[in-house]
């Protein structure tokens, strides 16, 4: 997992929203940005020029920096190149007059979060400051997570919701031992990742951690794969093999979805929990193994003891030790931390620019529903950045389900709690955001085919934070 260094010290003057440093050689636009943004909540410094900022860099850590291109000593490229050396997760964003689409497109390939032109819209501006600053948050609260957990690996789990960090305390507390586990959640949750954590800091860690997924085989093969066979037990073993169980010996077996396992097969799992034992397939010398056993499922066993399709026997062996994953959708607060995770994640390995998700679309992000939990989500991130182009990742990258744009897209369904001003709002913010796709996003054009006045659809696009999509930024990202 891609991580970021949490800062130490912050500034004398630091405000709750972050801390910000302007590097610009001109003293009206560092007086207008500290204005702004002072009012906003950041606590701000200022340099004149490339050598005061840095030296200002080495003095304070800051969560961002604005960076005027044309410095009187240095130019925003070299400035840039020494920030990245010196902290390489400080977010900077470019501010210059000289907007050409080559100047925006060598700062974000140098590192850039975004590239923004004399004069500036000041909404526009707060939005990306807004949008680097969250991040910026979101990733240190998941660092201080990891520091406060830094002695048990716990690799591509994300959280920092109340129900995730009693799973890591659960976790941190039954990894040593030998008990067996059982993992409830549904599909999506991250069992095997919780398995892999149970195993990963568990005095087996060095022996092997061997996963089986007992509802994708029929009950013969699943035995053979699970106990091993000699040759000659049925028609296609021409030789004897090792089964699952032997190959775990000393380490820990991972039987996902054993809710679906056969009751014949129950019957031989529940033997070695119980005696440690078991014999091939065919095989007639009982095999000895050391193997701690963790089960996952997604359905009540509970119940299905009841309609007699579970082992009573088996279900209390396994259930010495159970961990509840919560759905995505009962901890909101996560689905930032996990985005970002992701964005970071593919960004990485496809090679792409992309480094924030924009204020706009990480609104429906946090209020969809999730009914395919973390993988769904993790496969949206991924589509967007695969898709993207540029560093942000707007609202045209995401899918109709998740922003409203079609059928799938009912706020009733994915925002039961919705006020009726949040649902009234939610289906204005749709209605125009389907217009402006029609009209390319020409907002003269917009306006005149809604029979409203232009300086109305503008009051209403600034009240829903609608973000617009100019030509100008289409060529920077």
């Amino acid at each position: 997992m891609s991580e970021v260094a949490i800062l130490n010290h912050v500034p004398a003057r630091t405000l709750s929203g972050g801390s910000i440093l302007i590097i610009d050689d001109e003293a009206a636009i560092r007086e207008s940005l500290e204005t702004l943004l002072e009012f906003e909540g950041y606590a701000v410094d200022s340099a004149e020029t490339g050598e005061q900022g840095l030296a200002k860099i080495g003095e304070h850590p800051f969560d961002l920096v604005l960076l005027d291109f044309a410095l009187p000593d240095l130019n925003g490229l070299e400035v840039l190149a020494e920030i990245r050396e010196r902290d390489p997760q400080l977010a900077v964003i470019v501010i210059t007059a000289y907007g050409t689409v080559d100047n925006a497109v060598r700062v974000i390939q140098n590192g850039a979060a975004n590239f923004i032109q004399k004069p500036w819209d000041n909404e526009k501006l707060l939005a990306d400051v807004r949008a680097v600053m969250g991040r910026r948050h979101a990733e240190q609260e998941n660092e201080q997570l990891k520091r406060a957990l830094h002695k048990y690996s716990f690799d591509n789990i994300v959280g920092k919701s109340e129900p995730m960090l009693r799973v890591f305390d659960l976790v941190s507390q039954v990894a040593p031992s030998r008990s067996t586990v059982l993992i409830q959640g549904e599909s999506g949750t991250g069992k095997e990742l919780i398995a892999k954590a149970l195993h990963g800091n568990s005095p087996r860690k060095n022996r092997p951690f061997v996963p089986v997924n007992t509802g994708s085989m029929p009950a013969d093969l699943l035995e053979s794969t699970l106990f091993g066979h000699v040759k000659g037990a049925f028609t296609s073993a021409v030789a004897s093999k090792k089964g699952l169980f032997e190959v775990a010996d000393g380490g820990t077996i991972f039987l996902d979805e054993i809710g679906t396992m056969g009751l014949e097969t129950q019957s031989k799992i529940l033997r070695v929990l119980q005696d440690r034992k078991f014999m091939h397939l065919g095989g007639i010398q009982e095999i000895q193994v050391d193997v701690r056993v963790i089960a996952a499922t997604n359905v009540d066993l509970k119940t299905l003891v009841r309609e007699g399709r579970f082992r009573e026997d088996l279900f209390y062996r396994l259930n010495v030790i159970t961990v509840d994953l919560p759905p995505l959708r009962n901890r909101p607060g996560d689905v930032p931390v996990l985005a970002s995770h992701f964005l970071v994640k593919f960004a990485t390995e496809n090679g792409k620019q992309v480094r924030q998700i924009s204020p706009e679309a990480l609104r429906p992000i946090v209020d969809y529903g999730w009914p395919g939990n973390v993988r769904e989500l993790e496969n949206v991130i991924e589509r967007a950045v695969v898709l993207s182009n540029g560093a942000t990742i707007g609202m045209d990258l995401l899918p109709d389900n998740i922003v409203g744009r079609g059928s799938k897209g009912n706020i009733f369904e994915h925002r039961p709690d919705a006020s009726l001003f949040e649902i009234v709002e939610d289906c204005e913010r749709r209605i125009i955001l389907d217009m402006l796709e029609k009209c390319s996003w020409n907002q003269t054009d917009a306006a005149e085919r809604f029979r409203v006045p232009l300086s109305t659809l503008n009051q209403k696009i600034k009240r829903l934070n609608i973000e617009i999509r100019k030509k100008s930024r289409e060529a920077v990202n």
